[in-house]
């Protein structure tokens, strides 16, 4: 049996759950701008509290790895790994887009077509790729700048478009095989699977050197200078 703890906080939302051989037991999760250095920790102790479960009875810590907020990466990364350090525990880490796409399919049963999750970047950039719906690989993650041209070889068949990046996009990639889908996927309980699957194969990260995967580097904005 294999009791994993979840953290994701690659957008807005903060989330945590808890899974035992891949199906979620307990979660919680909110949405809101910059609150993930304030709740994260509280989030776990809820979590954990209402499992009844000690922190030594977890088997592994798994975090959504990204790409997504860079200040949302750090924070979750650096809490889950602080937590295997401190419980000599192992880390899993789950590819976000990855982990939305099979959100959207557990919830969606017959679906047949390609899912696309995107999250936000700025202006019409967003970080996406394109699942089949047994999570195979159709194209990479990428940070893409979306046109009226983007997917429209793919759009053959139904894609439908997920996460906080997607909405933005409805209109540019408008078609009669593109679905847009608002329900929330950024969810710790969304990679459940993902993480035992990683679990059984032994696919765990070292502690010392492991980073998320941001994308695209980090860019400062130099404020306007006053008049």
């Amino acid at each position: 049996m294999a009791t994993i703890l979840q953290i994701e906080t690659a957008t807005q939302v903060c989330s945590v759950a808890l899974s035992v051989d891949g199906q979620t037991t307990y979660l919680k999760e909110i949405a809101a701008q910059n609150i993930h250095a304030s709740s994260l920790t509280l989030f776990i102790q809820d979590v954990m509290q209402r499992s009844g479960l000690d922190f030594n009875a977890l088997d592994a810590v798994a975090v959504s790895k990204g790409p997504g907020s860079y200040t949302g990466l750090r924070i979750g990364v650096s809490t889950a790994k602080g937590l295997c350090f401190a419980l000599d525990k192992s880390l899993i880490a789950v590819d976000t887009l990855k982990m939305m796409a099979s959100g959207f399919i557990k919830q969606h049963a017959g679906y047949t077509g390609l899912v696309c999750p995107m999250i936000d970047a700025r202006r019409m950039e967003v970080f996406t790729a394109l699942y089949s719906v047994n999570l195979d690989c159709v194209l990479p993650v990428e940070a893409k700048i979306v046109d009226e041209q983007s997917y429209r070889h793919e759009l053959h068949q139904d894609i439908t478009f997920i996460g906080d990046g997607a909405m933005k996009c409805a209109d540019i990639l408008a078609h009669n095989h593109a679905h847009f889908n608002s329900d929330n996927f950024n969810s710790a309980g969304a990679m459940s699977q993902l993480a035992f699957d990683a679990f059984q194969l032994q696919r765990f990260e070292d502690l010392a050197y492991f980073e998320p995967f941001y994308l695209k580097d980090f860019m400062i904005t130099q404020p306007k200078k006053k008049i």
